[in-house]
C-alpha cells in the first residue's frame, strides 16, 4: 500500500443511479469507529472528487479515463429505452437499436453508454444532463437511452422503459486514486468483493499469540506385584473340596 495517512472519515462518493447501502452497512458492523460519509455527485464530479481529495473511493461507471485512478468492476446494467406510455415500443417487450432508427434518440452530455454508434436520429442540440432529456421525452421530443437504474431513478407516471438487446451495457465500479490505496480502501475494497471479516486478502491481521507449552506428562510408576506370586499368574481362589454342578435334590 503506498498511502500513509488515512482520513478520520472514509468519504465515498456514488454516482446516479448506484445503490451503496449494503456496503454501507457491512462497514458499519465491522467499522463501528470509522464513520463513512456519502457524496451523490455527477459522473463527472465523482471522477474530479477522487482525483482532488474529496473522496476517498467513489462507485462510478466505466470507463474512468487516465491511469491514475484504479477501478474494480462490479456489475453491469441492462441498458434501456425510455419512451412515453403511449410510444409505439411500449407495445413489446424488447426493442433493437435498429427498431429505433427513425425515431429522435437523446445524448444527453452525462450520458457514459460506450457507443460505437448511436441509435435512431440526433436532435438539434445534446441536453446537458440527464435529468433534462428525460423531460425532453415527456414533452414528445424524442426518445432516451440510458442504465435501467437511471430509468427507474427518474420514473414518471406517463413514461415507461423497454430493454435494447444490442446497446452496450452500463458497468458499475469501485475506483479511487491509486498513489492513495489506504488501509480503508483495502477494507472497502474487502467489503464489496464479499470477503469475509477474517479473510486473509486485504488488510492485515494482527497475528495470533502463540499457545502455551504443555507441561510434559508425568510417568506413571509401574505397580509391583504383590508377594508370593508370579509375574502374570492369575488371581484365582483355592477351589479344593468345592463340589461342581447343581446339588442333588433329595
Amino acid at each position: 500500500m503506498t498511502g500513509s495517512e488515512e482520513s478520520p472519515s472514509f468519504r465515498l462518493a456514488y454516482v446516479p443511479g448506484v445503490t451503496p447501502s449494503k456496503w454501507v452497512r457491512i462497514w458499519n458492523e465491522r467499522l463501528p469507529d470509522v464513520p463513512l460519509t456519502l457524496h451523490a455527485m455527477s459522473v463527472g464530479e465523482a471522477l474530479d472528487a477522487l482525483r482532488g481529495g474529496a473522496a476517498d473511493a467513489g462507485l462510478v461507471r466505466l470507463p474512468v479515463g487516465g491511469t491514475d485512478l484504479s477501478a474494480i468492476p462490479l456489475y453491469a446494467e441492462t441498458t434501456v429505452v425510455v419512451v412515453p406510455k403511449d410510444h409505439v415500443v411500449a407495445a413489446v417487450d424488447e426493442v433493437s437499436a435498429e427498431d429505433l432508427a427513425d425515431d429522435i434518440v437523446l445524448h444527453p452530455l452525462d450520458d457514459t453508454l460506450d457507443w460505437e454508434r448511436l441509435p435512431g436520429r440526433p436532435a438539434i442540440e445534446r441536453p446537458a444532463t440527464t435529468a433534462d432529456a428525460v423531460d425532453l421525452v415527456a414533452a414528445g421530443v424524442g426518445l432516451l437511452v440510458v442504465p435501467q437504474s437511471i430509468a427507474r431513478l427518474h420514473h414518471r407516471k406517463d413514461l415507461t422503459y423497454r430493454p435494447v438487446t444490442d446497446a452496450p451495457e452500463s458497468r458499475v465500479a469501485l475506483s479511487w486514486p491509486e498513489e492513495r490505496t489506504t488501509d480503508l480502501v483495502e477494507d472497502f475494497i474487502g467489503i464489496v468483493r464479499g470477503r469475509t471479516v477474517n479473510s486473509s486478502r486485504g488488510r492485515t491481521q494482527p497475528a495470533a499469540e502463540p499457545k502455551a507449552a504443555r507441561p510434559p506428562a508425568k510417568a506413571t510408576p509401574r505397580r509391583k506385584p504383590a508377594a508370593g506370586r508370579s509375574k502374570g499368574a492369575k488371581n484365582t481362589k483355592n477351589t479344593k473340596g468345592a463340589k461342581r454342578g447343581k446339588p442333588r435334590g433329595r
